[in-house]
């Protein structure tokens, strides 16, 4: 298999690849919002309708439920402005609901830093809101929709201050209490919640905390030939959850005809993902939760419900979680939860990418630059690969070495193609030419490739990341075509050194004249770290293939005199 083919081969196995997912994304399964009767349904009976808010799992109390898809915002409500370095968050006084979550670290344009990426937002197009409540077997608790009182609405975290504690307070003329702590750290995405219940009743109080992310589908991405490279159109974006050592997803079109339900389940944790970012909830440690998954008029609820407490007269007792609302930085995650780092999802290939993503990390702090961090990457790689490269160069040299006789046998059998496969089989053996030796290369760089592909594309901390002079955005295509230009050039020099197929007719080897151009073309609309990689292998190669050549041509000068 000659050099061309190969990498022409693995170029189109890429580009099919992306085709596909494009396709999936224009016309696959969309998500379908659900009417009230079938989302009423959806719910296990343990944790009452997914229209509802969930109840306690001895005893469903349908009375505290007012609807988890909340037809509109209360105009009574406040929001309460939370700001610290790395987070903007506005919490609703209605329930203590995070209901707008601002990721200051990450602007939507490079240009513009003053617009920040919205994680969490309550409007109608993009809702996506982070709950929690209480309810209680036949007691008094405050849902998600009870009304909290707060002392102030707006908080900002002082200089040389680590934490900020936002307090909300419920009562009830039955003698139960609650106060809501919700904790900012500095330099944390996470957010702390615990839940006092006084109980200054006569009688013992039961309950249970529920925990509930609750989202819209994103707006469907517009089509296109290129819209291939545009990760946010085919990113996952759905629900996750890991229980019992194992990372789970579901997509929000599957919602309908796999819904969660899970007792029991420790370590574990809920999520909501999408390109780049997610939000989840995770227990306090050692807690044993339920999980559950529903639809309610067009949203998408995923839900964990934790152990009950009985908590007797004149006493308390503390619910604790966490709610993570940021990116999915890998390195940052494992020491979170179990499995959160799963949530930078690279889909069967995990078990490549997830090292690689690793090795390129270190690369980074050695370098200080992503492009730099790749083109590192592109040279270990090629290291790592150096022997098999190196079969499969030289057997392309010796075939282009011997390409006089294989085109005198082509003439001499013209179209007998049993004769001429014949005698080019016999001139393999007795010179010692492996035809497919570029096989076995092609064949460990195909996984490599792809796991890279998801690294490249779903590891946020490549987002925007600038390379130099004319790239300052890695995640966005080549603003001078520069790199895509140096792709086909490199796909030129390797037709060149390469040697022709003899079984190539006139229309095929006119075909191969193009397809430098034809790529040069397709890498200039995809991300430019993607391209970086792409076209530093192919001029590797390249070298490494003259290299060879020149060797194996001056080894058989000798012979020939």
């Amino acid at each position: 298999m000659s050099s061309t083919r190969s990498f022409l081969l693995l170029a189109l196995i890429a580009v099919g690849y992306m085709i596909y997912s494009a396709w999936e994304q224009d016309y696959g399964p969309k998500p379908q919002a659900s009417t009230p009767a079938a989302a009423a349904n959806a719910a296990p009976a343990t944790t009452g309708s997914v229209r509802d808010v969930p109840s306690a799992a001895s005893a469903p109390n349908p009375q505290s439920a007012p609807g988890a898809a909340d037809a509109g915002k209360d105009p009574a409500a406040q929001t309460i402005t939370v700001s610290t370095d790395l987070l903007r968050v506005e919490i609703s006084t209605l329930g203590g609901s995070v209901v707008r979550a601002d990721l200051l670290a990450y602007p939507i344009d490079p240009k513009d830093k003053t617009k920040p990426v919205r994680l969490l937002d309550d409007s109608a197009e993009h809702f996506f809101v982070a709950q929690t409540g209480l309810v209680s077997n036949g007691g008094a608790a405050p849902n998600h929709k009870a009304s909290f009182h707060v002392e102030k609405t707006s908080y900002e975290l002082a200089a040389g201050s680590d934490k900020i504690e936002v307090p909300l307070t419920w009562t009830d003329a039955s003698g139960i209490s609650v106060r809501k702590v919700v904790v900012f750290t500095r330099g944390s995405y996470l957010i702390e919640t615990h839940e006092e219940v006084t109980n200054a009743s006569a009688a013992p109080w039961t309950g249970n905390e529920y925990r509930q992310l609750q989202r819209t589908a994103p707006p469907a991405h517009s089509g296109g030939l290129f819209s291939m490279y545009n990760s946010e159109a085919y990113a996952f974006v759905g629900a996750a959850w890991y229980a019992q050592g194992k990372f789970n997803k579901l997509a929000f079109a599957k919602f309908a005809e796999s819904t969660l339900s899970k007792t029991d389940v420790a370590g574990g944790w809920i999520a909501m993902l999408q390109h780049y970012f997610f939000a989840a909830f995770i227990p306090a440690a050692g807690e044993t939760d339920q999980y559950s998954t529903g639809t309610a008029d067009g949203r998408y609820l995923i839900y964990a419900m934790s152990p009950t407490q009985t908590i007797a007269p004149n006493a308390s007792g503390t619910f604790a979680s966490r709610l993570y609302v940021g990116p999915k930085l890998q390195s940052d995650l494992a020491n979170i939860a179990p499995g959160l780092e799963l949530t930078a999802d690279y889909g069967i290939l995990t078990f490549i990418a997830q090292p690689m993503h690793w090795v390129l990390l270190q690369l980074h702090k050695f370098s200080g630059n992503w492009g730099v961090a790749i083109i590192l990457l592109v040279l270990l790689l090629k290291l790592a690969l150096y022997k098999p490269s190196e079969a499969q160069y030289r057997s392309m040299a010796k075939m282009k070495q011997f390409q006089p006789r294989m085109e005198a046998l082509k003439e001499r059998y013209g179209d007998d193609k049993q004769k001429l496969n014949a005698a080019m089989m016999e001139l393999y053996k007795k010179e010692k030419i492996n035809p497919l030796g570029g096989c076995l290369p092609i064949l460990i760089q195909m996984p490599i490739f792809f796991a890279l592909l998801w690294v490249l594309q779903e590891s946020v901390e490549l987002r925007q990341a600038p390379f130099f002079g004319w790239i300052q955005n890695l995640s966005a295509p080549d603003p001078l075509f520069i790199l895509p230009i140096l792709n086909g050039v490199a796909m030129l020099a390797t037709q060149w050194l390469s040697p022709a197929s003899p079984g190539m007719d006139p229309m095929q080897q006119r075909m191969m004249k193009f397809m430098p151009l034809i790529f040069a073309v397709m890498f200039a609309f995809a991300p430019a770290g993607l391209t970086l990689y792409w076209t530093m292998n192919g001029w590797l190669s390249l070298l490494q293939q003259w290299v060879i050549t020149k060797r194996v041509g001056a080894m058989a000068a000798p012979a020939k005199t």
